[in-house]
């Protein structure tokens, strides 16, 4: 029998092959299965500047009356849901690859956040919330003094 170079690496790839492969199984419908509703989350980009905290939802196709958006216990929480359209019958469709149904995402808030001042718009089916900054979170430039 000859020696095998063990290759640490050559394990976690094939774990990560593995999880590939159930995650492929749990999110692709196979054909004739049914409508997936309530399974989905709209993307998000989270960012910052000195100023602010800004996070951008994707939500095409939705009206402003099916998206909640709302502060509890310094979490922000973005909540709706996208209807299918009722004038296309379910079994009219040849391929659905759009998620319908409810979603909720959730996000904490760190406590600089100044949560009295948070402002969201929508603009071509993307939630803009803008989540202040406090005053003392700013940075803050100190000079200093040559003597």
């Amino acid at each position: 029998m000859g020696i095998v170079k063990y290759n640490p690496l050559s394990e976690l790839r094939a774990m990560q092959e593995q999880m590939n492969r159930l995650l492929d199984l749990a999110w692709n419908r196979e054909p004739g299965e049914d409508l997936r509703e309530g399974v989905w989350q709209p993307p998000v980009d989270i960012y910052e500047d000195s100023q602010t905290v800004v996070i951008k939802a994707e939500l095409p196709g939705m009206d402003q009356k099916d998206i909640e958006v709302r502060i509890e216990d310094n979490t922000l929480i973005l909540r709706g849901e996208r209807k299918h359209d009722q004038e296309v019958r379910k079994e009219n469709y040849h391929r659905i690859e759009r998620f319908y149904g409810k979603f909720q995402r959730s996000f904490s808030l760190p406590h600089t956040i100044d949560q009295e001042k948070v402002k969201a718009s929508c603009d071509k089916g993307v939630i803009t919330v803008i989540l202040p900054k406090k005053e003392e979170a700013k940075p803050k430039q100190i000079t200093v003094e040559v003597k």
